[in-house]
């Protein structure tokens, strides 16, 4: 597959962005209080270097498979690690963090959802529905820790 122009700067693009969500997702990992939201942002850090991969592959001319039927946001049933007796400011500090990462994955489903059309072959724009997907379900995962935790 050769790509156009346009679809190899929206791919760059998508990458800048995976990339970005990367390296937040390493900081916030480091940052988090919680061992429960530290094992969450390093899954989310790995989903996103997935993305970033199945990027690369499409600007080497492959499109990688995907599942298009992701269940990762319905299945995760995080536990409730913050208590009365917890400390409020960990849990304000990992609140800020849960909620900035929320609405990082809102932009970036965003960003997948604008650009999908801007693709002629259906493989790329399969790939990049089914990752607009795992993004949503990345955000319904920190939703349901904020959730889990009484942080809402």
């Amino acid at each position: 597959m050769i790509l156009k122009e346009k679809e190899r700067t929206t791919i760059e693009d998508l990458q800048t962005q995976e990339k970005s969500c990367i390296e937040k997702y390493g900081r916030y990992a480091q940052q988090a209080k919680d061992p429960e939201l530290k094992n969450l942002f390093q899954t989310l850090q790995q989903k996103e270097r997935e993305h970033y991969d199945s990027l690369d592959c499409v600007l080497r001319g492959e499109v990688p498979q995907c599942n298009c039927n992701d269940s990762d946001g319905r299945d995760y049933q995080p536990k409730a690690t913050y208590t009365a007796m917890s400390s409020p400011e960990d849990k304000q500090q990992d609140s800020f963090l849960a909620t900035d990462c929320i609405a990082t994955e809102k932009l970036v489903s965003g960003e997948y959802n604008s650009e999908v059309f801007a693709f002629g072959d259906s493989g790329v724009r399969k790939l990049l529905a089914d990752i607009q997907v795992e993004e949503q379900n990345h955000a319904e995962m920190l939703y349901k820790y904020k959730m889990a935790n009484n942080m809402a």
